[in-house]
């Protein structure tokens, strides 16, 4: 079976293609040992990357929030080249880059890219079904402390990825967080989106949660269309009585939420028309 992953990582001033299965990072490196570095999660289609630009805006971002050494665009797309090159344009593929602040002398910089995963193409396809957790914290809280990272992409992903496994355990799919008031913040890996009063609402960015560029692109695209869009501070009493509420993410897309906390949902049709102003070049 031919290994659908590749690998590229700049050395010596330039991106290399390297096996997938070859080491790319010491044992030492930061990003490995305490999490310390940020990433982007770009979508590969047709072979192309149509909106790696609004991902490394938000990658270097991130990367001065981390004070990490900055990495030019133009070596984030060298990186990003190496690896798609070939990549068969019938496969959606996912392509991370990573930047860490590696053994304390020279970040680490790299792209990995693999197949889209069958979950992910179902979750986009079917919806989702959500729970909501919280947070633990104040919705004011990360504003005022810097230290908490709040809006950057970071490698800490370990409360995330746990907030993803409860949910599994409960018989659901993904989560929604919630302040420690109960106001509405995001998903592990996603941005919530929901319609009601005919107008799309997400939360606000005050709140620390990390900027969405799909929900930035469907936001522009659903205004252009004559379709309202608000910043909101919600709860999760307004999703349940939302016409329809969405994770967004830009991989996945958008996908629809088919029950929360237990509760089936519908989307009032809506779905259809999120995708096809997401589909807009």
């Amino acid at each position: 079976m031919v290994d659908q992953r590749a690998v590229a990582v700049w050395r010596d001033g330039g991106a290399v293609r390297v096996p997938a299965d070859q080491p790319v990072v010491t044992a030492f490196d930061a990003g490995l040992a305490r999490g310390d570095g940020v990433f982007e999660s770009v979508l590969v289609d047709a072979g192309a990357t149509p909106r790696l630009a609004d991902h490394l805006v938000r990658l270097q971002r991130s990367t001065a929030l981390l004070d990490l050494p900055a990495v030019p665009d133009d070596a984030w797309r060298a990186l990003v080249a190496a690896a798609t090159e070939g990549w068969p344009a019938d496969v959606e593929g996912v392509c991370r880059l990573f930047l860490t602040r590696g053994d304390g002398t020279t970040p680490t910089a790299l792209a990995l890219l693999a197949p889209v995963g069958a979950d992910v193409l179902a979750q986009r396809r079917d919806g989702v079904r959500v729970v909501a957790l919280t947070y633990g914290l104040a919705a004011d809280v990360r504003a005022g402390a810097p230290w908490l990272l709040g809006g950057a992409k970071t490698l800490s992903y370990a409360v995330n990825m746990a907030a993803q496994r409860h949910a599994h355990a409960v018989g659901a799919d993904d989560v929604v967080f919630t302040s420690a008031e109960g106001r509405l913040l995001e998903g592990p890996t996603s941005t919530v989106v929901w319609a009601a009063g005919g107008t799309l609402h997400t939360p606000p960015l005050d709140t620390g949660i990390l900027a969405g560029t799909t929900q930035a692109r469907l936001f522009a695209a659903a205004r252009a269309d004559g379709w309202p869009t608000a910043v909101t501070p919600g709860t999760v009493a307004d999703l349940h009585g939302a016409d329809a509420v969405w994770l967004l993410s830009g991989i996945r897309g958008a996908a629809p939420v088919t029950a929360l906390d237990g509760v089936e949902r519908g989307d009032a049709g809506l779905t259809a028309r999120v995708q096809e102003l997401l589909a807009r070049p």
